[in-house]
């Protein structure tokens, strides 16, 4: 009754603001009710503030006790749905695949189905001794991809 409840508040409030997107609704033991959001440009406060807002203020706290929480999804959160991936075009991923490999690279691309990275390797050279610089690439189906997160560098 309540997760119904909930649902219809938020998603009245995010298509008040179309670039919020839900990542998780969550309503645990105590009626305490967490919500985490994206953004296509991120999420600031008052997002977050506007949404507790149309949640809290039609809900009946006489009818149900319960407890609020709007968060946005974090830095260090994996990457869940392909709208988060658009966001971050061209940033540097890390991605576990379902065959246990892990990739590093730059996100060029990216559609409903796949995702494209791109990196450079050193490499055994085909003739002689030494190594080589190559451009590397992968496209990987959301289906392989068991976590993605955005590594984040500061200069």
């Amino acid at each position: 009754m309540m997760i119904e409840k909930v649902t219809t508040l938020l998603n009245e409030a995010l298509s008040d603001n179309p670039s919020l997107f839900l990542i998780d609704l969550e309503i645990i033991s105590d009626n305490r009710i967490v919500v985490t959001l994206d953004g296509d440009e991120g999420v600031r406060v008052e997002d977050c503030i506007a949404v507790s807002r149309a949640i809290e203020h039609n809900l009946d706290r006489e009818e149900e006790d319960f407890s609020l929480e709007v968060m946005s999804a974090g830095v260090s959160e994996p990457l869940t749905m392909p709208r988060q991936y658009k966001k971050n075009l061209d940033r540097t991923l890390k991605i576990k695949t379902v065959k246990g490999e892990t990739i590093e690279g730059q996100l060029t691309n990216v559609s409903e189905e796949k995702i494209t990275l791109e990196w450079k390797a050193r490499e055994p050279k085909p003739v002689g001794k030494g190594k080589v610089t190559v451009k590397k690439k992968a496209e990987l189906p959301y289906n392989e991809i068991v976590e993605a997160k955005v590594m984040v560098t500061f200069n």
